[in-house]
């Protein structure tokens, strides 16, 4: 519940502090007095967008704070999940400064607009005479039957349930669309993997063909080479010939000279290191003829290889293998992607089971109950002057889920004997709207835990004995939750377990708005007010005493 509230320095109000109780407070005032600028600020808590224009002329900023018991409510998820201190009296605050700035803080810690809204909303409901246009939107009255019925367990359930399935049929549909781009690509992917396993880079040694190529483009010279080797060391009277002879002669000699025999020494090593040169050049000679077809072979696989390379703009046969192992890895994992969609598809098959057997069943307990939610509610708005009203629900099943399930629905409402309902948004005037939305408010009420609610002139369009039946309404509705109401009725003031007056002065020079407290002699005469205007009689105080009492 809301226990106190600090407005500083906000359009026309300087300082106010405001404390609460449980029960039914109302707020009172003159037409033009500033009860919108108290709604304003309460705005503020709740998540408003800020208008900078309601900083007042008593400082730089604008302040409103707001203090809230928590002891019924649990919010340790939600104060876990942002990190903010769980205290059961918790401070909500909003700082809007002149230099275009606004700032929010729980328990003094700053937070972003979007959290503040997630607590708050849950904290305060603030309704007003125009918010009763949400009886019209479909979403709403189905919501409205669902709490009536009990049913907020199952419709978590089914919502859960409902979520699953679109998360998975996201997913799958993602897998889908991924599969058909690798099944519009797997024909090219496969030729080109297919090319490249043609060339088996992983036991072709392309730079040992290179080499074989190089060689045999040049063999012609080579034999020429090799052949003039061995015909100029071992051809007839060719070099190892007339060296042998010398080395005879030298011999022959028989000298004893150390040098001659030095000499004869290394012309019999010369001949052996030139008789070793000539044998490996005829052998070389011999092994230089290449089969025709296996340099083919070699050129065409050489011709492959380079324009695989140029193709894929690779540089070396390590980049290719590492290629054609990521293209591998695509064709393949299209094979793993079809198991996948084929898994999910029957998980998928199995949350729709499920939560359409959930959206049956709610749909059959919301049209279980909702004849005798029906029936208590027009006896309220019996209560409310509108005997003769009928209001009913009028259900059928869609064959769509939704977040909501299958149902569909009409609220319909006839406030005249003899008139078949009709839906609400073509039949129901304000004032018979306020009091439609009271009726729900107080059975909702009863089903579950409400927070603070402020009514904002939800009386307007009605007076006399309707007042005085929404004054007792709303005090009963006050046992069971903490409410406010902003009223012009006396019947409505009488009521009220506390009163607070909203008042604006003027000395000429500026101009201010005060809330406070009336004590019971000071409601005796705001009560009066209302019924009789500046001019407070005697009567009009009995008159007032008599509402009260």
């Amino acid at each position: 519940m809301l226990r106190s509230l600090r407005i500083r320095n906000f359009a026309l109000i300087e300082a106010v502090e405001l404390h609460f109780n449980e029960g039914y407070t109302v707020i009172t005032g003159e037409t033009g007095s500033g009860k919108s600028i108290l709604l304003n600020a309460l705005g503020l808590i709740l998540g408003d967008r800020a208008d900078f224009s309601v900083i007042g002329n008593h400082g730089d900023k604008a302040i409103v704070e707001a203090e809230f018991d928590l002891l019924k409510f649990d919010f340790s998820t939600f104060f876990s999940e942002h990190e903010l201190d769980n205290d059961a009296s918790t401070l909500i605050r909003r700082e809007v400064t002149k230099q275009g700035k606004s700032r929010a803080f729980i328990n003094d810690t700053p937070v972003q607009l979007n959290v503040l809204r997630e607590l708050t909303s849950q904290l305060l409901n603030i309704h007003s005479q125009y918010n009763t246009i949400e009886l019209k939107e479909k979403d709403f009255q189905l919501n409205v039957l669902d709490i009536l019925s009990d049913l907020t367990t199952e419709k978590k359930e089914y919502l859960s349930a409902y979520t699953s399935l679109r998360e998975k049929e996201r997913e799958l549909e993602k897998l889908r669309s991924s599969i058909e781009k690798i099944r519009a690509e797997r024909d090219y992917n496969e030729f080109q993997l297919n090319e490249l396993n043609d060339l088996q880079p992983d036991t072709t040694d392309f730079e040992r063909y290179e080499n074989e190529l190089n060689r045999a483009a040049n063999v012609s010279h080579l034999q020429e080479v090799l052949g003039l080797i061995v015909n100029t060391v071992s051809g007839d009277d060719q070099v190892a010939d007339r060296m042998r002879m010398v080395q005879n002669r030298l011999e022959k000699l028989g000298l004893s000279d150390d040098d001659v025999h030095q000499l004869t020494d290394r012309i019999r090593a010369s001949l052996i290191e030139l008789e070793d040169i000539s044998s490996d050049a005829e052998r070389i000679l011999q092994t230089t003829d290449i089969n025709p077809e296996v340099l083919e072979q070699m050129s065409h696989a050489i011709d492959k290889y380079n324009s695989v390379l140029l193709k894929h703009r690779l540089s070396n046969r390590t980049e290719l293998i590492e290629f054609r192992n990521k293209l591998e890895q695509v064709v393949l994992g299209g094979e793993e992607l079809e198991k996948e969609i084929e898994q999910l598809s029957l998980v998928v098959v199995g949350l729709n089971d499920k939560a359409i057997l959930q959206a049956n069943e709610l749909h059959t307990k919301r049209v279980k109950s909702s004849t005798q939610i029906s029936q208590q509610l027009q006896e309220i708005l019996k209560d409310l002057k509108l005997p003769d009203t009928r209001l009913e629900f009028h259900l059928n099943a869609n064959s769509t889920l939704r977040e909501t399930g299958f149902t569909v629905i009409e609220m319909r409402f006839s406030a005249n004997a003899g008139m078949d309902p009709v839906p609400i948004e073509k039949a129901a005037s304000g004032g018979e709207l306020s009091r439609v939305m009271l009726a729900l408010q107080q059975m909702i009420s009863e089903h579950s835990s409400l927070p603070t609610v402020l009514f904002d002139e939800i009386d307007t369009g009605v007076s006399g004995e309707v007042a005085q039946k929404i004054g007792m309404l709303l005090k009963k509705m006050g046992k069971q939750f903490q409410l406010m109401a902003i009223s012009h009725l006396p019947q409505v003031a009488a009521k009220a377990d506390f009163h607070f007056i909203v008042e604006k002065s003027s000395d000429g020079k500026r101009t201010e708005t005060r809330v406070r407290t009336l004590n019971d002699l000071e409601r005796i005469d705001e009560i009066a007010r209302l019924m009789s205007g500046e001019q407070i009689t005697d009567s009009a105080r009995e008159n007032a005493k008599a509402l009260m009492n």
